[in-house]
């Protein structure tokens, strides 16, 4: 048989059909799931109730967030690098921690010193 009577006597087809059938099938079967890498980091800790942490990244960046009546604050979303740290209360700096390092994917906990070992508000 020639290759054009084996290409017009259908066999050519089954052939495919099988070789796709055996491809997706070892397709499916090997391909792991992708997983999404993260490139941002978080930061969290204690501090005084209602005082504002503010990270500073070596770039520029700054994020705010105002400490909750439980003492604790949480900054999300973060590029990963070097940040100074700061603690304002009524817009002035009270405290901060310098060369702090964000690594990707990782909380970094940076806390502040509370009046009397107690950072959430009395009641």
């Amino acid at each position: 048989m020639n290759n054009l009577e084996y290409l017009q006597s259908g066999a050519a087809r089954r052939h495919l059909r099988g070789a796709l059938v055996v491809a997706a099938i070892v397709s499916a079967v090997c391909v792991t799931p992708a997983r999404a890498q993260s490139t941002t980091a978080t930061m969290f800790g204690q501090a005084p109730a209602g005082e504002v942490v503010t990270a500073i990244s070596s770039t520029g960046l700054h994020r705010h967030e105002t400490v909750n009546a439980k003492g604790r604050y949480k900054i999300g979303s973060l590029p990963a690098g070097d940040y100074t740290v700061t603690l304002e209360k009524s817009g002035q700096t009270t405290d901060t921690r310098s060369n702090i390092n964000l690594m990707a994917a990782r909380g970094t906990e940076v806390d502040f010193a509370c009046p009397n070992d107690q950072c959430a508000e009395s009641k």
